[in-house]
This record gives C-alpha cells, structure tokens and sequence, in this order.
C-alpha cells in the first residue's frame, strides 16, 4: 500500500464503519476489513476502479463527490476517509462539511503544493510542477484546487475542527524528522485527522 494508505490503515479503530470516498481499486477498504473487521462503503466515479473493488469484493456505489452525501444520514459513519481526491473537487470546503456530517471524524489526503520540489520546479525552470504525487501537466490535471499542509490547517481553524493528527508522506514511505518538523516545506503528502467539536 501507498505510504498515506498505510498511515490510514493504523489510524482506523477495529470494527469501525467506513466511508471511502473516491476508494479507486478498494486497496484500502479490504485492507481494513480483512484486518481490522471493518465494514462500510466505497464511493467511486471510475468504471476500472468499481470493476477493481468488485473483484475484491469491496461494497462500491458509483457516486460524483461533487454531487454531496445527500444519500447518508447523519453519523451514519465511525470515519470518512477521502485520499488524494480533495484537491479534484469543486468545492472541497464544503465536503469537508459534508464528512464531518456523516461522521464525527474524518481523515483526508493530498498532495501538498508547497513541498519544495514542487516549488524549486516552479522558481527554476518556470514551468507547473510534475511529480509523482502531482503527476499530470497543467493542461490535463484533474487537480483544481491544489493546498498546502497550511491552507488546509487554515480552513480547519476558519470552520472550528479539531485536528487530531497529522502525518506527512514522501514518495512511498512516511517522512523523517525534517518533514515532520516543518511539513509544509518538506512534506509531500499531507495526511489529517480531523473531527468536529463535540455537540
């Protein structure tokens, strides 16, 4: 598994229900029930990824996640989980209201555009960035609303949730102490914990 889906795997509590938004081939969902017992639902656009989660008997719904959850009561869910999939919506604010509806705490990845490479990519040869964790060019990116471990700490406070952790990923493995220390400069991949207030 990828480093933030691993991160995620221990993160999740054993027997909990789970929301996968954007769940692509269902790597992490049937990681998590043959593991840790869990039960839940895959959201997925991409017939290759619902055919890939089928196989693997992963519970899939074919769902745009820029139409809501309007189809999932309130707590309906232990955890929502969205990976690299924030920064491709419309509206990401408003889904992270919408997770935090369905379940008291979610946990969300993506790729951070302040990682340095990305920025000496921009500073030194002028050009938008391409990389593994943003690996398409400008004109083909399904990456509307690229953020930083800052942006996305700043719409936290701005809406009153809590962080409950965080942890940063560098290509296939968790960072070292640097990118933990100053994450928005040398973390990658941003992964957060986040819940709402209680009552």
């Amino acid at each position: 598994m990828r480093a933030d889906l691993k991160r995620i795997h221990g993160w999740v509590p054993e027997g909990a229900r789970v929301l996968d938004l954007g769940c692509g081939d269902g790597t992490l969902l049937a990681a998590l029930a043959r593991d840790k017992g869990v039960t839940g639902y895959g959201l997925e656009i991409d017939p290759e990824g619902i055919t890939a989660c089928l196989a693997r008997g992963v519970n899939v719904i074919e769902q745009n996640l820029d139409e809501g959850l309007a189809n999932f009561e309130d707590d309906a869910c232990d955890l929502v989980v969205m990976t690299q999939a924030l920064q491709a919506l419309r509206r990401p604010d408003r889904m992270l209201d919408e997770m935090l509806r369905v379940a008291g705490e979610c946990i969300i990845t993506f790729p951070n555009f302040a990682y340095w490479r990305h920025r000496a990519y921009l500073g030194l040869r002028g050009y938008m960035p391409v990389s593994k964790s943003l690996p398409h060019a400008w004109y083909d990116t399904p990456n509307i609303h690229l953020s930083t471990f800052n942006d996305f700490e700043h719409l936290c406070r701005d809406k009153g949730l809590i962080i409950v952790d965080r942890a940063v990923g560098i290509g296939d493995h968790e960072g070292h102490w640097t990118s933990r220390w100053w994450p928005n400069l040398f973390g990658e991949i941003a992964i957060f914990r986040v819940a709402r207030h209680p009552g």
